[in-house]
């Protein structure tokens, strides 16, 4: 994978990603939030993927923007798509593809994708069924949202979360992140119409800003910008606590107590109500040894596993969320408390691999999801 400060001009962009929800209609919605500069998208299109780079060529649909093939999108916003006919099956893997005719720099990205984006030479290959790629990416590029008609009954759950909802450690392009399987059990179980909205990143913190946006900040743009949001599923705050003073990353931001990172909760359980919206906490899972013999071996501390535990006690206790998943005992091994279950380990001892997510996945009750 070749990592990339900015696309050179001429180039179109790839990208594979799974819905859960489906429907006769898409929208794609490409991200220019964090960029400095305005955006030229001269040509975009979707498809359902064929595996790899490759799509269905009968499936192609050219998007347009307010009528135009063409757009600039301004800093600091994001472009919406015209709608396109396109049925979708749930689960469905869909390509988005966007031509960028000019020199474009990547300030919104979403860095941990765990799925492979194909970035062709020179030229506009919106239209092709395949291209050999100049290079790869496991980052999402610009591609913020694919969105589907939904029936009138439908909802969605935003998984708000860190590194561990994002699926990092997950073997890339099989979509084993848990709100993955969640979104499989959910198509299984009965409950067809409810959507899942991943909208995690790797780094995320709840009170501060470092690898990304806090979630203080980011709420209305990640959960309320979403539409018909029926829960929010937050699993948020290890990285309060491991990242000061670590060493590498963040060693001069100050360590919070537990009681900083509840208000945090507190004040976003708050606004999820006020919109109508349940909310469901996930305790922090163990996190002894994480990133040991590293240059960021600081990020565990015992000192810091205190604060882990009293952040999750409150998590047990507190009467104001409407529902609980404790993911701690699910991956915590009961013969050395504290650490991940070495079957579970990806090898950090902080992250689990696919049969730790596919097992979280597993232990979540959908009636605390969806409601009874």
């Amino acid at each position: 994978m070749k990592r990339l400060a900015y696309l050179a001009h001429n180039q179109t962009v790839r990208q594979v990603a799974r819905i859960s929800v489906g429907g006769d209609q898409v929208r794609v919605v490409i991200s220019n939030e964090f960029g400095a500069r305005p955006l030229t998208i001269g040509a975009a299109s979707v498809a359902l993927s064929a595996g790899g780079s490759a799509v269905d060529p009968a499936t192609i649909k050219a998007l347009s923007f307010g009528g135009r093939g063409f757009a600039v999108i301004p800093p600091g916003a994001p472009l919406v798509s015209d709608p396109v006919d396109l049925p979708v099956k749930a689960l469905a893997s869909v390509a988005v593809n966007f031509y960028l005719p000019e020199r474009t720099g990547l300030g919104s990205v979403h860095w941990d994708g765990a799925q492979t984006g194909y970035i062709s030479g020179a030229g506009d290959m919106t239209q092709a069924a395949d291209f050999k790629a100049g290079s790869t990416t496991k980052s999402r590029i610009l591609l913020s949202r694919v969105l589907t008609t939904a029936k009138p009954d439908s909802s969605a759950i935003v998984f708000f979360g860190d590194s561990i909802t994002d699926g990092a450690c997950s073997t890339a392009d099989t979509n084993n992140r848990w709100p993955d399987h969640i979104a499989e059990r959910l198509q299984a179980e009965g409950h067809s119409n409810v959507a899942v909205v991943n909208e995690a990143y790797s780094g995320d913190r709840v009170l501060t800003n470092g690898m990304g946006t806090n979630a203080l900040s980011r709420f209305d743009m990640s959960v309320l910008g979403h539409t018909r949001v029926s829960t929010v599923v937050m699993m948020m705050g290890i990285n309060d606590i491991g990242w000061p003073g670590e060493g590498a990353i963040t060693p001069a931001d100050p360590e919070p107590t537990a009681d900083d990172v509840v208000a945090g909760y507190k004040q976003i359980i708050d606004r999820a109500h006020a919109h109508g919206i349940r909310f469901v906490a996930v305790t922090l899972t163990p996190f002894i040894d994480t990133f040991k013999g590293t240059p960021l071996s600081g990020y565990y501390t015992p000192e810091k596993e205190k604060i882990r535990q009293a952040v999750n006690v409150w998590i047990h206790a507190n009467k104001t969320a409407d529902g609980l998943i404790d993911f701690d005992k699910v991956i915590e091994d009961p013969a050395n408390p504290g650490h991940v279950l070495p079957a579970f380990d990806c090898g950090d001892h902080l992250h689990p691999n696919d049969a730790g997510y596919q097992a979280i996945a597993k232990a979540v009750d959908l009636n605390v999801l969806v409601g009874k």
